[in-house]
């Protein structure tokens, strides 16, 4: 597997040179970008020539972009039933694909609906497959696949549901954004990585402790509950090899401190250390 981090790891995720070379000197192989809606070094505005700028910025460090995170899935969601809302979503994700091809990767983290009181789950599941069914040319055209993410928008929190809502686009440019952490509530990831197999494209790596039951839960990798062991296990088992990007808050004090200790402890749980 290929160790990548997150943008948002960093203190500053709009500081592009400082983070690449920071997240090189730690070890880490790859870096995972944001697409936001105004701010930061990749906005919805942002040419092409923009986006191969960035991208030559992350290559000349020595990296690899892993993936980008759309980050406007929650403010956009597309089980929405305000169309407004709907087109902007759909909107940014047709923009992640065409930025995702410029960067070189090959896959756009997707949040595509929140179920809410207003929105219920089975409206959800329909709006969201009629309008990720709409997108999927456009991936198809930029070559690059739209990976839905088990997150904590209430939606998708069995991993056989998630195995045929994903089977039911019948297209490879349809795919899993597995988030090993967030499932610990409900579920154990090591039986969604063997379950989802072959559909993961790419790879969350967090940790979180049952226990507190809510999102102050999230702790550094090797700290909560996830079976580290039995999750490598299984990615080996599936086949997957490609980034785990992991996703974890920097410290308040020395923040950097958190970017070194990341890469450590990815290096224990990838079996690249021991003793």
């Amino acid at each position: 597997m290929i160790k990548s981090i997150n943008c948002w790891s960093f203190r500053d995720s709009n500081d592009l040179k400082g983070n690449v070379a920071l997240a090189k000197k730690a070890g880490f192989e790859a870096i995972e970008l944001a697409l936001n809606e105004d701010a930061g070094p990749i906005t919805w505005k942002s040419t092409e020539a923009k986006i191969k700028a960035v991208r030559r910025v992350v290559e000349d460090a020595g990296l690899k972009v892993a993936s980008l995170a759309i980050g406007t899935g929650w403010k956009y969601p597309l089980s929405s039933p305000d169309p407004k809302t709907v087109k902007a979503g759909a909107d940014s994700i047709r923009k992640g694909l065409d930025v995702a091809h410029w960067l070189g990767t090959d896959g756009v983290l997707v949040v595509p609906g929140v179920t809410t009181p207003e929105v219920p789950y089975d409206v959800v599941y329909k709006k969201t497959k009629g309008e990720l069914a709409k997108l999927i040319p456009h991936a198809q055209q930029a070559k690059v696949a739209i990976c839905v993410e088990n997150v904590w928008n209430k939606f998708h929190l069995s991993p056989i549901e998630l195995r045929d809502y994903v089977d039911s686009f019948k297209s490879k440019w349809l795919a899993v954004y597995l988030d090993v952490g967030n499932m610990i509530l409900y579920g154990y990831p090591e039986q969604w990585i063997r379950i989802l197999g072959k559909r993961i494209k790419k790879v969350h790596f967090k940790d979180f402790r049952a226990s507190v039951g809510n999102g102050n839960g999230f702790v550094g990798l090797l700290e909560g509950d996830v079976n580290w062991p039995e999750v490598m296990k299984a990615f080996k088992e599936v086949g997957y090899t490609g980034p785990a990007s992991v996703e974890i808050g920097a410290y308040r004090h020395h923040w950097e401190a958190s970017i070194y200790v990341i890469s450590l402890q990815m290096d224990f749980i990838f079996g690249r250390r021991s003793g």
